[in-house]
């Protein structure tokens, strides 16, 4: 390329240096004085030139160099990202998995504990429903004997009651025997009476 360029540029100084000496005027602004164009084609080709192997050897490389450096950076850079995401998904994933085992231990503890519960409260209560039946037996029991035992007991403090009455009364003894059968007689009475009720 930068033969091409310095061969386009000799050609160019030739024609230029033919048309110039066939021209008349020497006058006026050197840029533009046909004499002097060959001199500045050389030194334009010449600090173009040096300037093209500057930037082509020097700086254009380590620009290069940058960019490739850049490219290789964002490209890691994208990897990495695009692994972090792919570990922030499956962290994601254990996650939700943890949670939902979680929660479904959660309900099978709760499930069982109720279970339990709901048994213990079963038992209990059929525990208390037996005692309270026995309780209730054995005070049907003691009231059954104290009603068989009352009316014997009662017979017995009523005649002796009526009999100190009727000694009091009456001062004299009466037999206990008769007595005996108005207080049973009377307490028959009383007990049909309750039982008709």
């Amino acid at each position: 390329m930068l033969k091409k360029i310095i061969f386009a540029n000799l050609i160019f100084i030739f024609a230029v240096n033919s048309f110039s000496h066939g021209a008349e005027e020497s006058g006026g602004m050197p840029q533009l004085n046909p004499e002097f164009w060959v001199s500045q084609i050389f030194w334009l080709i010449f600090s173009f030139g040096i300037l093209f192997i500057i930037l082509s050897k020097a700086i254009l490389p380590k620009i290069s160099a940058n960019l490739e450096s850049r490219k290789s950076q964002i490209l890691e850079n994208v990897e990495m990202a695009d692994k972090q995401r792919k570990i922030s998904e499956e962290k994601n994933k254990q996650y939700e998995e943890i949670i939902l085992q979680s929660n479904n231990e959660a309900k099978k503890h709760f499930n069982e504990t109720k279970k339990k519960i709901l048994n213990d409260i079963k038992k209990k209560s059929d525990q208390l429903e037996n005692q309270i039946n026995d309780e209730i037996k054995s005070v049907e029991k003691e009231i059954e004997t104290l009603k068989n035992n009352s009316s014997e007991k009662i017979n017995k403090i009523a005649i002796e009651t009526s009999q100190s009455l009727i000694k009091q009364l009456i001062g004299a003894e009466i037999n206990n025997s008769s007595i005996s059968a108005i207080v049973e007689d009377l307490s028959k009475r009383n007990k049909e009476k309750l039982n008709e009720v």
